[in-house]
C-alpha cells in the first residue's frame, strides 16, 4: 500500500461523510483528485491537470447516458405539444390507482423489464413513460425513482438470472459452475430487494401525505422530466392537432415495443439497447416535430434537444468531478479489497460479511461488475475443494459490488440515469437508498450465513 492508496482511502471516506452530513461531495471530490495527482505525479502542474483529465475521463464515459435523457426529455416535450403524453398514458391510469399501487407497479414492471433488457435501457421506458402516471396518482417523484432504481439497479442486475453476465464471471474467477452461482446470487438479491423495497416504501410513507399536501397547495415539488410530460409545455406553445397526438400516443408505445422485440430477438444489450432506444427517441422527436410545426420544425427542433440537453446536465452535470474521483482509483479500490481479504477467514460470519464488505468497497468504482473477478477470485481461494460454499461467498460478494456499484449506493454510476428521467437530485437519492440497500443485504447475507 503506497501513499496514493492510503490517500484515495481517506478520500473516499471524506465523500461518505459528507454525503452522511447532507452536503455536496463535489469539493471534497475534486480536492482529493488534486491530492492524488499531486501525489501520483510528484507536481504541482500534474495535479492541476489531472483535475481536468479525471472529469473528462468521467464525462466521456457517462455521455452515453447523458445523452439518452436528453433525446427523451426532448422527445418528451414534442409529444407534449399537442397533448399526445396526455393521451398515451391514458389507458395506463388504471392501474396507478394510489400511490401504493404505483410504487409496486413502477418496482415490479422495471425487474422484468431489467431482467431481460438491462437496467440501463430500463429505465428511459420505465422512468419516461410509467413514472409520470405514478406521480400524477400521488406517488412522490423520490418514491418513484426508489422503485425504479431498486428493482433495476439492484435486485435485477444483481442477480443477472436472464442475461447471466454478472454470476458467469464470478463463477469463472470462483473456479465453479456458473448454475451454484446464479442460484445463490438470485436468491440473494431477491430476499435483498423484497427488503429494500419494502423498509424503503415503509420509511418514505409520511411523504405521500407532504407530497399531496404539496400539490393541493399548488406548491411545485420537482423540475421533473415527468412534470414535462405531465403538462409542462405552456399553453400557448400547444398545437391543436387532435389527429397527430392521436397519431404519436400510438406510435410511441410501437416503436419502443417494437424496439424491446429487436433486443429479444437479436440480442441486443447493455450500451447498444440503449442507442436503440435513444435513436429510437431520435426519430419520433424529428417526426413529431414535422407533424407538430411544419416547417418551423426545421428551427424548433433544436431549442427541443437543447432543452433535453440542459436538463441533463442541470441533473447530472455535477457528477462528473465526483465521478472523475472514483474512476481515477479504480486500481486502488481491488488493491484495498485485495488487502482485506487477508484477514477474512474462510467460513462463518466473517467470511460472508466479510466477502459482502469487500464487494462493496470494490462497487464504489461505480461500475458493480469490475469487482467480480476479485470476489470470484477471493471466493475460490476461502473456500478451496468446496464449490457449493465457493459459489456462497462468490454470490453474497458479488450481490454486495453490483447493489453498491452498479448500483443503488453511489451517485456516479448509472444511477444517474434514473434520477435525471424521474427529476430528482442523485445524491438525494443514494441517501434514501442507503438505510434499505444496507439492511436488504445485511439480512440476504445473513441468510447465506445460515441457510447456505
Amino acid at each position: 500500500m503506497t501513499l496514493a492508496h492510503w490517500l484515495y482511502v481517506l478520500g473516499v471516506l471524506v465523500v461518505i461523510a459528507t454525503m452522511v452530513s447532507r452536503r455536496n461531495v463535489v469539493i471534497p471530490s475534486i480536492v482529493f483528485t488534486f491530492l492524488l495527482g499531486l501525489v501520483v505525479h510528484g507536481s504541482l502542474v500534474k495535479g492541476v491537470q489531472t483535475i481536468f483529465d479525471a472529469s473528462f475521463t468521467a464525462a466521456t464515459e457517462l455521455f452515453n447516458i447523458f445523452l439518452i435523457i436528453g433525446l427523451m426529455v426532448a422527445m418528451l416535450k414534442v409529444l407534449s405539444l399537442t397533448g399526445a403524453d396526455e393521451k398515451m398514458i391514458t389507458p395506463l391510469r388504471k392501474l396507478f390507482v394510489s400511490p401504493t399501487i404505483s410504487y409496486i407497479v413502477l418496482a415490479v414492471t422495471t425487474l422484468v423489464v431489467a431482467l431481460f433488457f438491462w437496467p440501463t435501457p430500463s429505465v428511459p421506458l420505465v422512468g419516461g413513460l410509467l413514472a409520470p402516471v405514478a406521480i400524477a396518482a400521488g406517488l412522490p417523484p423520490m418514491m418513484a425513482a426508489m422503485a425504479i432504481a431498486l428493482a433495476g439497479q439492484g435486485m435485477a442486475l444483481a442477480g443477472d438470472v436472464i442475461i447471466q453476465g454478472a454470476p458467469k464471471i464470478t463463477a469463472s474467477a470462483a473456479g465453479v459452475p456458473v448454475e451454484l452461482v446464479l442460484v445463490r446470487g438470485g436468491i440473494f438479491t431477491l430476499i435483498a430487494g423484497v427488503v429494500a423495497l419494502g423498509l424503503g416504501y415503509i420509511l418514505m410513507r409520511p411523504e405521500i401525505a407532504k407530497f399531496k399536501a404539496q400539490r393541493d397547495a399548488g406548491v411545485e415539488v420537482a423540475a421533473t422530466a415527468a412534470a414535462m410530460r405531465v403538462g409542462g409545455t405552456a399553453a400557448a406553445e400547444r398545437v391543436d392537432k387532435p389527429g397527430v397526438a392521436g397519431f404519436l400516443a400510438a406510435l410511441v408505445p410501437i416503436v419502443m415495443l417494437l424496439a424491446i422485440v429487436a433486443m429479444f430477438q437479436f440480442k441486443i444489450l447493455g450500451g447498444d439497447a440503449s442507442a436503440l432506444l435513444g435513436g429510437a427517441a431520435a426519430v419520433i422527436l424529428v417526426l413529431g416535430s414535422l407533424l407538430s410545426k411544419g416547417w418551423s420544425a426545421f428551427d424548433d427542433i433544436a431549442d427541443y434537444i437543447a432543452d433535453g440537453f440542459i436538463f441533463a446536465f442541470k441533473i447530472m452535470g455535477p457528477i462528473i468531478p465526483i465521478a472523475g474521483f472514483f474512476f481515477l482509483g479504480a486500481g486502488y479500490l481491488a488493491d484495498v479489497g485485495n488487502m482485506l481479504s487477508a484477514y477474512i477467514s474462510g467460513t462463518g460470519v466473517v467470511a460472508h460479511f466479510g466477502m459482502l464488505i469487500v464487494g462493496m468497497i470494490t462497487g464504489l468504482d461505480g461500475s458493480g461488475f469490475s469487482g467480480l473477478p476479485l470476489v470470484g477470485a477471493l471466493a475460490g481461494a476461502l473456500a478451496p475443494g468446496s464449490p457449493v460454499h465457493t459459489a456462497t461467498l462468490g454470490a453474497v460478494g458479488q450481490i454486495g459490488a453490483i447493489w453498491s456499484g452498479g448500483g443503488t449506493l453511489v451517485a456516479w454510476c448509472s444511477l444517474i440515469a434514473v434520477a435525471g428521467m424521474v427529476g430528482v437530485p442523485v445524491l438525494d437519492l443514494v441517501r434514501k437508498n442507503l438505510v434499505p440497500v444496507l439492511a436488504g443485504l445485511f439480512v440476504a447475507t445473513l441468510v447465506a450465513v445460515l441457510f447456505m
